[in-house]
């Protein structure tokens, strides 16, 4: 199996956009940042990341985005921790926003990468689930080794979910759905496949601009056996 390298040495399979940001979002992190923050300080307990919550299942949102969907999710699903693993200060500034509009008190987020996340910080068998929606295809050939969903990072996330924990991943990329796929079929630790969109993810207006499109959306599901 292919081991998944240092930071320095590996490519990011996230773009490194520019940092500009809103007034509202940067007013966003100044004043709240300290309520939704995880400090990366040794091994992560996550349901311990919860003041006041002891929630039933703790869900990692790996790359939440401008943060609609996930501010939707753990609004309605409040006995439920989900933690954002997001590298964009933006799209972190805008999931604070959905969150304090909303109330929202089961969110906490991570900024920094999913890779050194989970390596460096969280404990085996210690996660319940993971949301992957829409992570960057990469669609040019030379960008493919780029792709977030590699066989190396997909042997990480089955190291590091409990038995019977389950990963929703979504894709409008039909070629990198196949991948995704093909991928999680060569892992003997989980099983599953694609499946009809589930009910609870949101249509957020990024997928609802590519369904007016007629982009294919594939949504996958995958459980730790």
């Amino acid at each position: 199996m292919e081991q998944l390298t240092p930071k320095k040495f590996r490519l990011r399979s996230f773009r490194l956009r520019g940092e500009r940001m809103t007034k509202a979002q940067s007013e966003a992190l100044l004043n709240h940042w300290n309520r939704f923050e995880v400090p990366l300080e040794g091994v992560i307990d996550p349901p311990s990341l919860f003041y006041g919550i002891k929630p039933e299942k703790v869900i990692f949102e790996i790359g939440s985005g401008m943060g609609e969907t996930t501010a939707k999710i753990a609004v309605a699903n409040p006995t439920n921790g989900y933690v954002a693993v997001e590298v964009h200060k933006p799209g972190i500034g805008a999931l604070i926003i959905h969150a304090e509009s909303l109330g929202i008190r089961n969110l906490k987020i991570i900024n920094e990468d999913i890779i050194d996340v989970l390596h460096d910080h969280i404990a085996d068998s210690s996660i319940d689930g993971f949301h992957i929606f829409f992570p960057d295809p990469w669609p040019k050939r030379a960008q493919h080794k780029r792709r977030l969903l590699q066989p190396a990072f997909i042997e990480l996330l089955a190291q590091k979910m409990k038995s019977g924990a389950e990963i929703s991943i979504a894709t409008d990329w039909l070629p990198y759905a196949k991948e995704i796929e093909k991928n999680f079929s060569s892992n003997n630790s989980v099983i599953g496949g694609v499946i009809e969109r589930p009910s609870w993810r949101p249509i957020t207006k990024f997928e609802g601009k590519g369904i007016s499109k007629e982009h294919v959306v594939t949504d996958l599901h995958y459980m730790r056996r």
